[in-house]
């Protein structure tokens, strides 16, 4: 095995397995100090990477703590990206460290891209293993280049010409509350910030919050240049909820009082059929590999969804995001607005 003193002009070791993110095998490290030096003199080669796979693993890194982890993120991201719009319930570690999502256990999460609803977001995302599960639990990526090519043509081409509209309702019991969401308890900084991020919203007699957002659902990656379909239209279907959850919240919150629904951008509602034409989709493009305590995993938000397997015992799956970018630098084929396309 190379030494840490010459690996560093040695290609990276990358293994490359069918249904499997590519995994960089690092050399072994006797401390954690050695270990983030290495990954800065690397830093080149590993971007590099992420920019032809979408996502990388790295394994071998002695991280166990959120202290650790923090510390090979300022490495690997040192350019922090905030968490907007809040929409799962997360732990945060501070100095920029959460907890993946704090969703129960038995629930899987669909491929998503994060944040693809606000007008900047992080570019890339840092996943770290400090606790593995006994089984499942994979950090699932999938490639939304090869997913935008796959999707059927005339329902692509729909939302390449309309782009995508997200309703949300927010509420105490279903979802989250607004003040969570937006981080602050005052109606009018809520206002505010919907005005300045083409965000259409109003207040219900209940005083809760509806929002509409519509946003482009193909972006182009600045430094490839590649196309990618980069949304929550999938996730936040009705039709990408288990027929009972949906049939509860139908029944408690009405057809317009969903915590979320997407529609295609000129506010025809998604069919049955076409929400499962694209979750097919993601499923042909989804690989997965079983963490291990340690392992990293870095994620380019714009070429890449990812999402979460249910497990069975503890998991402890930190995350950071980095890299903020604006919408307006991924060429979005569809302008931002706060209402259906033509309305």
């Amino acid at each position: 095995m190379p030494t840490i003193d010459t690996v560093a002009t040695i290609d990276l070791d990358v293994s490359y397995e069918t249904g499997k993110p590519p995994i960089l095998k690092t050399p072994a490290f006797g401390s954690l100090d050695a270990a983030t030096s290495w990954v800065g003199e690397q830093g080149e080669a590993i971007r590099a990477e992420l920019n032809r796979s979408g996502c990388l693993m790295i394994r071998g890194v002695p991280v166990r703590d959120a202290g650790d982890f923090a510390r090979v993120r300022d490495v690997l991201l040192p350019k922090r990206a905030s968490y907007k719009e809040k929409a799962t319930p997360r732990t945060d570690f501070g100095e920029g460290v959460y907890s993946s999502t704090d969703l129960p256990a038995a629930q899987p999460i669909r491929l998503h891209n994060e944040n693809s609803y606000t007008l900047d977001f992080p570019a890339v995302l840092l996943f770290g293993c400090v606790t593995a599960p006994e089984s499942g639990g994979a950090t699932t990526v999938g490639d939304m280049r090869r997913a935008l090519h796959l999707i059927p043509a005339d329902l692509r081409e729909r939302f390449a010409t309309t782009g995508w509209l997200l309703v949300r309702n927010f509420s105490e019991l279903a979802g989250l509350p607004w003040h969570t969401s937006f981080a602050t308890d005052d109606p009018a900084q809520v206002e505010a910030y919907c005005r300045e991020n083409v965000i259409g919203h109003e207040w219900l007699p209940d005083g809760e919050l509806r929002t509409r957002q519509r946003r482009s659902a193909i972006i182009t990656h600045p430094v490839t240049g590649e196309r990618t379909w980069f949304n929550h239209v999938a996730f936040w279907s009705r039709w990408s909820l288990d027929p009972d959850v949906r049939d509860v919240l139908l029944d408690t919150y009405g057809d317009d009082g969903l915590p979320f629904d997407t529609y295609v951008g000129d506010g025809t509602p998604l069919t049955e059929a076409e929400a499962a034409a694209l979750n097919q989709v993601y499923d042909q493009v989804t690989l997965r590999e079983t963490w291990q305590e340690g392992d990293l995993l870095l994620v380019d938000n714009i070429l890449c969804a990812h999402g979460r397997e249910a497990f069975q015992g503890a998991r402890k799956i930190l995350v950071a995001m980095g890299d903020p970018i604006a919408l307006a630098d991924c060429d979005p084929v569809t302008a931002p607005a706060n209402t259906a396309y033509g309305k």
